[in-house]
């Protein structure tokens, strides 16, 4: 099974899904993301596109990684990633036995946490989130969890029970869960410039 969880910049994805992660047996994040730097890193200028998600290859890459690891993985993989174009949800999945999840919350709880995780009014995140809350409240991107009033362990729950997976009691203490969220954010800080 696969497990995409969707949503705008700062809508929590990559902390759930390491969360989701620690809390089921044999599972795997896998990013898309990774492949689409690769890739902007490596085009000629003349070819590169503003939004890595625009190339071709980036969407037949993840498709094709994800159908092998599907095929050989006797897991869970988890992949975070926002995609808020529909046809490139379904370039990149239509193989693939799925469960889609959107985290959606309102422009102002994004703002919130963005401006919470260190970034500025003027960061590419921030100008992405009327973009991304409004391609993500169509009914593309069910099945929806509206997150405003949720914490990430309550997503971490609610998408559980959606998938009907069984999850390990959380036995790690306060100061713990807290240090192992800060190392998931400084490993995924992107700098856009």
């Amino acid at each position: 099974m696969i497990i995409w969880i969707n949503g705008a910049f700062g809508s929590g994805k990559t902390q759930v899904a390491y969360e989701l992660h620690k809390r089921i047996d044999n599972s795997f994040v896998f990013d898309p993301e990774e492949a689409g730097f690769y890739i902007s890193s490596n085009m000629p200028y003349a070819l590169s596109k503003d939004d890595f998600q625009d190339y071709p290859m980036w969407r037949s890459f993840n498709a094709n990684m994800l159908e092998e690891i599907n095929k050989e993985f006797q897991g869970i993989i988890i992949c975070p990633m926002t995609v808020t174009n529909s046809d490139y949800l379904y370039e990149i999945t239509k193989n693939l036995n799925i469960k889609h999840y959107s985290l959606i919350a309102s422009a102002q709880t994004i703002e919130k946490r963005l401006r919470r995780r260190g970034e500025k009014k003027n960061a590419w995140a921030f100008k992405q989130i009327e973009r991304c809350v409004d391609a993500l409240s169509d009914e593309a991107f069910n099945d929806h969890i509206q997150t405003d009033n949720l914490s990430i362990d309550d997503v971490v729950e609610e998408i559980a029970r959606r998938s009907k997976i069984t999850l390990h009691p959380d036995t790690r203490s306060t100061l713990k869960k807290k240090m192992d969220r800060i190392f998931v954010w400084k490993k995924h800080i992107r700098i856009f410039g």
